[in-house]
């Protein structure tokens, strides 16, 4: 009989090494992710201390809503690779989302709020004219289309005045507060009454005016802030400058125009919070997009020309509307006046 000697096998030497690969892939892996996310961490950090008012911070933190989709996409990757899924990592990134999100999601759900239908109406459009090279007879289609009573652009000279004469909006809207010299002039359907430049620190003068729906007077602010790609301190005391105004304005009141601001800037957040509402994050519209328009490979990416409105006022409809020629969309809403006993001054 021949005697056997049994023992436990070895494991394959190439199991050990896919074991130390393993591991070292793990590492990357996770190491890589935590790179990746080092961005939308810093935005949410800028965004939940308001570092972006008056520094070049201001810039970068209008991309926190795709910074947002970063960390949603790590989530999934984290907790669908083997290789990467970990406690601690899972708690991390997901930590990190849910924060992100928490902050996007008001912005996407519709206020309930009841206008009565016998409600008067206000249709107005905004639109920066890119220093006038917009197409007149654009946009004097998209005045007649969309039925506007109140139109604001910006960036509009001498000329471009001329060639929207020329290309009929007087006829249209005869009711005017031009002022080429400044930037920002409004044009109306409605008559205008006490218009003219606003008493307001910002960098040039934005243009105010009032008119008259139903019984009521509706006061509107053209806007055109500085921008802070520019100068983030000159911006931010525009929006702060504005924000004084919206709190002496009462609650039937109408900024609109080009903020050079997001949703995602504290300044914007300071104006809202003295006491005005954006339209498209009260119909739940808070992925518009305005800028840059235009561009054949890039499309927009970002909102910085808002419909802001009193507490005496309900958004009903808000669209974005490509007019060629300038790099913005153009922002066409309607607001319905509410029944003042619905109402608190602002």
């Amino acid at each position: 009989m021949t005697d056997t000697a049994v023992g436990t096998p070895a494991p394959p030497a190439g199991r050990r090494a896919n074991g130390k690969g393993g591991r070292r892939g793990r590492t990357w892996g996770l190491l890589g992710c935590g790179v990746l996310l080092a961005v939308p961490t810093a935005l949410l950090v800028v965004r939940l201390t308001g570092l972006d008012a008056g520094t070049p911070l201001a810039v970068p933190v209008v991309l926190f809503p795709y910074g947002t989709v970063l960390s949603v996409l790590s989530l999934v990757a984290v907790l669908a690779v083997p290789a990467l899924r970990s406690r601690w990592a899972v708690a991390a990134v997901g930590l990190l989302a849910a924060a992100q999100v928490a902050l996007l999601v008001p912005r996407f759900l519709p206020d309930q709020r009841h206008v009565p239908a016998q409600a008067a109406e206000l249709r107005v459009a905004t639109v920066n004219a890119h220093v006038g090279d917009a197409d007149p007879r654009a946009l004097v289609r998209l005045v007649r289309t969309e039925r506007i009573d109140v139109l604001a652009v910006q960036e509009l000279p001498s000329a471009g005045v001329g060639a929207l004469a020329d290309a009929g909006l007087d006829r249209l809207l005869p009711h005017q507060e031009l002022h080429p010299e400044y930037d920002t002039s409004i044009y109306s359907r409605i008559p205008l009454t006490h218009g003219g430049p606003l008493d307001a620190d910002t960098a040039w003068p934005q243009t105010t005016a009032e008119v008259t729906v139903g019984d009521r007077t509706v006061r509107l602010v053209a806007v055109h802030t500085y921008y802070p790609l520019g100068d983030a301190e000159r911006w931010t005391r525009d929006m702060t400058a504005l924000a004084s105004v919206a709190r002496n304005s009462g609650p039937d009141t109408v900024f609109l125009g080009d903020f050079n601001a997001s949703l995602d800037h504290a300044p914007m957040r300071e104006l809202l919070a003295a006491g005005l509402t954006d339209i498209h994050a009260e119909l739940g519209r808070g992925g518009a997009r305005t800028w840059p328009a235009g561009k054949p490979l890039v499309p927009p990416l970002i909102q910085i020309d808002h419909v802001l409105h009193g507490s005496g006022l309900a958004g009903v409809s808000v669209a974005e509307r490509t007019v060629p020629g300038t790099d913005h969309r153009a922002v066409v809403a309607a607001l319905a006046l509410l029944p003042r006993t619905g109402t608190t001054d602002a």
